[in-house]
């Protein structure tokens, strides 16, 4: 039996992340009959996500845009909204900040992340709706989907591919296509 075109399209809009069966610091990427190597928390997953625990939410979570590094990174088309780093762009990671789990700009003297960064990991950073559409203070910040460390390192609690791979799924992506971690 065929599959109705809007089926087809939402099958293709959810990324499996899986945690690999040796080690929970790792996971595989599904999507769209590809599979990849990721990184993970170095905590592994968790359905109790806290902030500063270092693993990665379990759940689904809506892609909503991203960053991108275009004096280091060209990017092919994708639907996906994606501003370009600055080297003011932060995001609050202060639980009891007005702020907290959401981009701010420098000066900014509470906890915070540079989106801008010498190590490449948000060259290509993908924010993903974990404790943003419905914030809640502790239940964590900074959950994105972003480049991979050499030697695949594990993430604080976010999902890290290699470039290639991000450039494979970017050409799929869109505002709303779910990051689904078991």
């Amino acid at each position: 039996m065929r599959k109705k075109k809007s089926e087809a399209r939402s099958e293709k809009s959810v990324i499996l992340v899986r945690a690999a069966p040796r080690d929970r610091r790792r996971a595989l990427v599904q999507f769209g009959g590809s599979t990849v190597e990721a990184a993970i928390g170095r905590s592994g997953v968790s359905s109790l996500k806290r902030e500063g625990d270092g693993a990665t939410p379990r759940g689904s979570m809506r892609l909503i845009g991203g960053y991108v590094r275009r004096d280091r990174v060209r990017l092919p088309p994708t639907r996906l909204p994606l501003l370009s780093t600055r080297g003011d762009m932060l995001w609050c990671d202060a639980a009891k900040h007005a702020c907290y789990n959401r981009p701010v700009r420098a000066p900014f003297s509470s906890s915070h992340e540079a989106m801008m960064r010498d190590d490449g990991l948000y060259d290509v950073c993908l924010v993903m709706d974990w404790n943003i559409s419905s914030r809640r203070r502790h239940l964590g910040s900074a959950i994105f989907f972003h480049l991979i460390r050499a030697g695949y390192e594990p993430t604080q609690g976010c999902v890290a591919v290699n470039l290639p791979a991000m450039k494979r799924l970017l050409r799929h992506m869109r505002r709303g296509t779910v990051v689904k971690v078991l």
